[in-house]
């Protein structure tokens, strides 16, 4: 059973880091692509950032370019988001995925497997 399990949200203060973690277990998915989404309340589901397969490409949407860092190590079968000044406008459940598909997407249709998210909630 494919299984992906977020971690390290968490309540901060305006300008403050997080990182958050994305351990797949079940199967590897160091050949796919992967990603972070977000939905803040009342919102749909947004993109956020997604990386290749051996992370050399990165893409991000532009609310959180040179805030954020998408990472991840293969070798432990994990995903990372390192999040920084962060903003009350942040405050989302980030939810991480992974794509059976090439490239780097950053549409949710070309994710096949999600995680259940972990809350950030960023105070003003």
């Amino acid at each position: 059973q494919v299984q992906l399990v977020e971690s390290g949200g968490g309540l901060v203060q305006a300008g403050d880091s997080l990182r958050l973690s994305c351990v797949a277990s079940g199967r590897t998915f160091s050949n796919n692509p992967m990603g972070w989404f977000r939905q803040a309340p009342g919102k749909e589901r947004e993109f956020v950032a997604s990386i290749s397969w051996g992370g050399y490409v990165t893409k991000y949407v532009d609310s959180v370019k040179g805030r954020f860092t998408i990472s991840r190590d293969n070798a432990k079968n994990t995903m990372y988001l390192q999040m920084s000044s962060l903003k009350p406008e942040d405050t989302a459940v980030y939810y991480c995925a992974a794509s059976g598909r090439g490239g780097v997407p950053i549409d949710e249709s070309s994710y096949d497997y999600w995680g259940q998210g972990t809350q950030v909630t960023v105070s003003s």
